[in-house]
């Protein structure tokens, strides 16, 4: 594959070719995802759930987080590797450079952060000295006690304007790559479209340019699972085949179906 960087990412999406992101939180899974040909390993906040047992991503700290991204990265995967800006770690211009470049010194390519057009001066910042932002919208994890629980956003006109707009004030501020999550397909379609960056999706139907699972979920391992979700160990013998199952599934267009999907 060799080391996966934005400029392939912006080819592929030019080309049409699908890529693919895979949670890691470690060395030995780092590994193994870059083997198998995912382009992209978030080191995601899903942490404090699937490794913490935590109800939300709101407990992860920074300490956490760079932790966790020292450990993938140690693995030199060919992956690009985005470590998600947790919760409260970025409220004010300052206290963002600190903790974007404290990722970036753990061995981040690019950092994610979760929020709309009041994120756009941030970015903006963060790109003008070198650090590349991963935007996130839709459903987002940390702001889970707004929204009154884990349900999908954008369902009304006014919703979807909304998302749209954000959509492309943050492209505009400079973001390299957008996670669209738990969206009508139909509009992250749309989006995916009207954007030059590459749109990762995560229940947000087939439109996008690629397609991010957590580890734990696509492997069955979670006890609670979103509809969005297939269990890729069904049928292989191996955590490795299971993952490259995903892949592939991704790449040929096979995940995911209308049944992952919402309207």
């Amino acid at each position: 594959m060799g080391k996966v960087t934005i400029s392939t990412l912006d080819k592929m999406k030019a080309n049409g070719e699908k890529f693919v992101c895979i949670t890691a939180y470690d060395a030995t899974f780092a590994r193994i995802i870059s083997d198998v040909g995912a382009e992209t390993i978030l080191v995601g906040d899903s942490l404090g759930m699937v490794l913490q047992g935590h109800d939300s991503t709101i407990p992860v700290t920074m300490e956490h987080m760079a932790y966790h991204t020292e450990c993938v990265c140690r693995a030199a995967p060919d992956s690009l590797v985005i470590a998600d800006m947790p919760f409260m770690s970025y409220t004010s211009p300052k206290q963002t450079m600190k903790n974007a470049t404290e990722l970036m010194q753990a061995g981040a390519q690019m950092v994610k952060m979760e929020g709309g057009t009041w994120l756009s001066d941030s970015i903006s910042m963060l790109v003008e000295r070198g650090i590349p932002v991963c935007a996130h919208l839709g459903l987002t994890p940390q702001s889970v006690n707004q929204f009154g629980g884990f349900k999908v956003q954008g369902r009304t006109p006014k919703e979807a304007k909304s998302i749209l707009a954000d959509a492309v004030e943050i492209q505009d501020a400079g973001a390299s790559l957008l996670v669209l999550e738990c969206i009508p397909a139909e509009l992250a379609t749309d989006i995916s479209s009207k954007l030059d960056i590459p749109v990762i999706g995560i229940g947000a139907g087939a439109g996008t340019d690629a397609q991010v699972l957590v580890m734990h979920d696509l492997l069955g391992l979670s006890e609670h699972t979103a509809r969005f979700v297939e269990n890729f160990m069904a049928g292989q013998t191996t955590i490795q085949g299971a993952l490259g199952a995903f892949v592939k599934a991704v790449k040929s267009g096979e995940y995911p179906r209308d049944e992952h999907t919402y309207n």
